[in-house]
This record gives C-alpha cells, structure tokens and sequence, in this order.
C-alpha cells in the first residue's frame, strides 16, 4: 500500500520574477500529481516579500484549474484575518 505523501506550498518568489510565481507553484504542483502525491497544500502567509500565498482561496483555485486528480486545499488559514463566515463559504463542502 503506498503511502499518500502531500506537499505543502508558499508559492515563493524568486527575486526579479514575482509575475511568474503562481505559474511555478501550479507546474510544482503538476509534478507532484504525475509522481503520484496525495494532497497539495497551500498555506496563507502575509507580509512577507518572498512569499505569494496571502489570498490562498484565488491561489488554490488557480493551481487547481490546471491539475486533473490531486487534491489542492488550504494547509493554513489566519483565522484572526477573515470572518468566519467568509471562510466557511470559501472552504466548507
């Protein structure tokens, strides 16, 4: 039985080519579907230059769009940042 391995992502950016970020996280997360990753997280942090995930719910969406079977979600949400119904909506089932 394989082990169900998932990978949790900041969607980083490289110094001089912050338009491309969001492109190298979903090709990142396109590899890991093809080698046979369980779960793609996407965790929320804000503030910080290097790091393009502050809008995590347009981030998975976007990352999602472009793979066919791995699951893509939230690895962490600043609960503190948002109301509780707007979270709700974008993550409940």
């Amino acid at each position: 039985m394989a082990i169900p391995f998932s990978i949790l992502d900041l969607a980083p950016i490289v110094e001089g080519e912050p338009q491309l970020a969001l492109y190298r996280t979903r090709s990142i997360c396109r590899h890991a579907e093809r080698y046979g990753y369980h779960r793609y997280w996407l965790a929320e942090h804000h503030n910080m230059p290097g790091v393009a995930s502050a809008a995590t719910a347009i981030l998975i969406a976007h990352v999602a769009g472009g793979t066919r079977s791995i699951r893509v979600g939230s690895g962490g949400i600043m609960l503190p940042n948002h109301a509780p119904l707007i979270v709700a909506e974008q993550f409940g089932r």
